[in-house]
């Protein structure tokens, strides 16, 4: 349908051309007659489609604004002024063809999305590949992605381990590496060499089939807006007949009511709203923000308040490593190693972590065998001549003898808000690995983005227990937590704040569908979001950061301020010009020109709201290669700041002589690793991000931080030169550990918090 109506208004658009352009050789030839018949012609096809519109615009009850057109090409018709009806044909024409074309450019990202849908997929079947189409893909099959070729299905990684260009997705745009056994979705690119891979869902539940989906519902809808304006409009229609009747009958020129018809066609007011508000759509779209409709994007832009999930949404909805604590001689590191080991055979999520975390600090690990695991609680086996057993405090309890450190760690971690996996070497309790779903880097900045963004209210919902949440909600800077929550509990607290104004509610997309469909505009996160509730979102983030909903409300306030001051300026204008013509000032002839003058300036303008926008979160960006290098450095730091920890808070119980040990190595680590990675910031990497970020010296609280580390580390060779052994000296080493390793962490979580936004890949 969409195809026609473009072939109808180019081919009208020739028409009204070709006549105009007919009757002014006719005319120069003085065939005066016939070029008033080539002008007519076009004017009366062009009347007649407009009548026809105009009927089923009445027979809907509704009052189409092509009713001033009508009246303009059937007043110059009437009184014989057929070069002003052609012109006028021509502009409406013209205005039509022009619209099309503005809708491709600005349709131009969702477009791109649809067109590069997947067709085809290569299945294996005994072993020998076959074409088939993608609808008949089904989960289990075994398909091959060559290079360059887009994924069709849902699905996981066999064998080697896949590139994939994911930038039509997610607007990032360097190629990410997916492991054997890792997910990856329909609709990114192989950018390396032909992998095999799983499918995981059919191509219509698949990730990509949801896009295409959310797509097309925002190219065919009408937001309240472009209603709106239709609405508008309809007072042109008595306003308009007001002027033109009054200036004929106190001219008693009917030409003057002629011109005023030609100027008064409300083209700016159709156009500017539908256009902004594609625009603002496409561009949400390129940025790897998907939203349904036109509806949601100007809803987008008078939100207050907003609801927010906490796992998967503020936090990360993954267990981290954050520290492995020990409950006697064995060091963390051998702990970690050992329980990492073991830890291999499990696919718990807990386990992963825990040799995740091995693998970082670069750690060997054994291969564990006689291994018995109960799901839920934990496992045993032996590594390396070791009967190690791994779980939670009632299972290790149970195969280890029993001791108080156990309770004060439960303690501590219920303090903390923290988990964790206890471990028993050889029938005694070694020491645990403390880990937490950690908030989210982008979190707190993406919080003041909104903020600036217009929301007065953010509101963290969960059900989780309240010290957790409540930490979460401290350390990202909401307004209120309410947790605890059940599902009908969010909705509850949703409906309610709708009374006071547009809502927001960003979720995981999974356990979130209720909430998200009870808001004014449901925004599910990331992967997930996309694949599990694209129907009860209104927005999906492929790209899965929480900035990006700034960065949507930042579009949307723009498309819609683009689109009133099109409306407000080009019907101004209008208006102007309808004095004028009332006036006599203005022939109808030239009425037709300084309309399609304004129309053009509308739409120009109206496509602003495809380009970037200012301002709002400007942050330069980091290198990739620069990011890459800070990450790997930091990681190379974990060992060191577990020796750190662990040292300040055991070195004063040691005895005189390992505690002067344990500082020697210390602080050879520290000379190693951190006092250089620390200079390298100050002399190298915070001038050239100075330069770019806004202030006089906006990384200062940053480098007084490093001056700190090094007066921190300075004063511990003061105190080991001085070889103090005594129990006071002991107590100011311990002091001055506690503050360094303070300070270093959060010194470095902060790095990490400014390099993953200044990283806009």
């Amino acid at each position: 349908m969409r195809r026609l109506q473009r072939w109808l208004n180019s081919g009208l658009l020739a028409f009204t051309l070709l006549a105009l352009t007919a009757g002014g050789i006719l005319r120069v030839l003085d065939r005066g007659h016939l070029a008033d018949l080539a002008w007519g012609a076009s004017g009366v096809l062009l009347a007649a489609l407009l009548l026809v519109e105009v009927v089923r615009h009445l027979l809907r009850r509704e009052m189409g604004v092509d009713l001033i057109a009508l009246l303009a090409i059937s007043g110059a018709v009437a009184m014989g002024q057929a070069l002003v009806a052609a012109v006028i044909a021509l502009m409406l024409s013209g205005g039509r063809a022009l619209e099309d074309y503005v809708g491709r450019r600005a349709e131009r990202e969702l477009r791109r999305l649809i067109d590069r849908a997947p067709r085809f997929a290569w299945r294996y079947r005994d072993d020998e590949l076959e074409k088939v189409p993608v609808d008949e893909v089904v989960p289990g099959d075994r398909l091959l992605l060559r290079m360059g070729e887009v994924v069709p299905v849902d699905g996981t990684v066999l064998g080697a381990s896949a590139t994939l260009d994911e930038s039509a997705l997610t607007g990032e745009s360097l190629p990410v590496r997916r492991a054997p056994g890792e997910l990856i979705r329909s609709g990114g690119v192989n950018a390396g060499s032909p992998f095999e891979f799983r499918a995981g869902q059919s191509a219509r539940q698949s990730t990509y089939a949801g896009i295409v989906r959310m797509v097309e519902s925002a190219r065919d809808s009408r937001a309240p807006m472009a209603r709106l304006a239709d609405r508008y409009a309809l007072i042109l229609i008595p306003v308009t007949l007001l002027i033109a009747g009054l200036a004929w009958l106190f001219s008693g020129d009917p030409l003057r009511a002629l011109a005023v018809l030609v100027v008064a066609t409300p083209c700016p007011l159709i156009l500017a709203v539908p256009v902004a508000l594609v625009a603002g759509i496409s561009r949400c779209a390129k940025r790897g923000i998907l939203v349904k409709n036109g509806g949601t994007l100007e809803a987008l832009a008078g939100a207050r308040t907003l609801f927010l999930d906490k796992t998967g949404t503020l936090t990360t909805g993954q267990a981290v490593i954050v520290a492995v604590e020990t409950a006697g001689t064995m060091s963390a590191q051998r702990l970690l190693q050992l329980s990492a080991s073991l830890a291999q055979a499990s696919p718990h999520v807990i386990a992963q972590a825990i040799v995740t975390a091995a693998h970082q600090r670069e750690l060997p690990l054994q291969p564990p065998v006689d291994v018995h695991e109960q799901p839920g609680a934990g496992l045993l086996g032996h590594v390396d001549g070791h009967a190690v057993v791994l779980g939670n405090a009632a299972y290790v309890a149970a195969q280890a003898r029993e001791t108080p450190w156990i309770k004060t760690t439960l303690q501590r971690m219920d303090h903390e808000s923290m988990g964790g996996s206890f471990i028993a070497i050889d029938g005694t309790v070694a020491g645990a690995v403390l880990f937490s779903d950690q908030l989210r880097l982008e979190s707190p900045r993406a919080l003041r983005l909104l903020r600036r963004a217009g929301i007065q209210r953010i509101v963290m919902l969960t059900g989780d227990r309240i010290d957790t949440a409540d930490t979460i909600g401290l350390a990202a800077g909401v307004d209120e937590v309410h947790a605890g929550l059940e599902p009908a509990d969010k909705l509850d607290a949703i409906v309610q704040a709708r009374a006071l104004g547009i809502t927001l509610m960003v979720g995981d997309g999974i356990n979130d569908a209720p909430a998200l469909a009870a808001a004014d505009v449901g925004i599910a996160m990331g992967a997930r979001g996309a694949t599990a509730s694209s129907e009860a979102a209104d927005v999906v983030l492929l790209a899965d950061r929480l900035d990006r909903i700034a960065e949507a409300m930042q579009i949307a306030r723009r498309s819609r301020r683009i689109a009133v001051q099109g409306v407000l300026g080009g019907m101004g204008l209008s208006f102007v010009a309808m004095l004028v013509a009332a006036w006599g000032y203005l022939p109808p002839l030239d009425g037709a020109i300084v309309q399609e003058v304004i129309d053009v300036a509308v739409i120009v303008h109206a496509l602003r709201a495809l380009g970037a926008a200012r301002g709002l979160g400007a942050v330069p960006a980091l290198e990739g290669t620069h990011a890459d290098r800070l990450r790997l450095e930091h990681n190379a730091l974990l060992p060191l700041l577990q020796r750190l920890h662990d040292s300040a808070r055991t070195i004063a119980g040691v005895g005189p002589h390992a505690a002067q040990r344990e500082l020697t190595e210390l602080l050879a680590m520290l000379d190693r690793d951190l006092l250089p990675h620390e200079h390298a910031d100050e002399a190298d990497l915070y001038p050239q991000l100075a330069s770019q970020l806004h202030g006089e010296d906006p990384l200062a609280a940053m480098s007084h931080t490093h001056r700190e580390i090094f007066r921190l580390v300075q004063r511990l060779k003061r105190l080991h030169a001085a070889a103090d052994e005594t129990t006071s000296g002991m107590e100011q080493v311990q002091h001055l550990l506690l503050q360094l390793d303070t300070v270093v962490r959060l010194h470095l979580e902060q790095e990490e918090e400014l390099y993953y936004n200044l990283d806009r890949r």
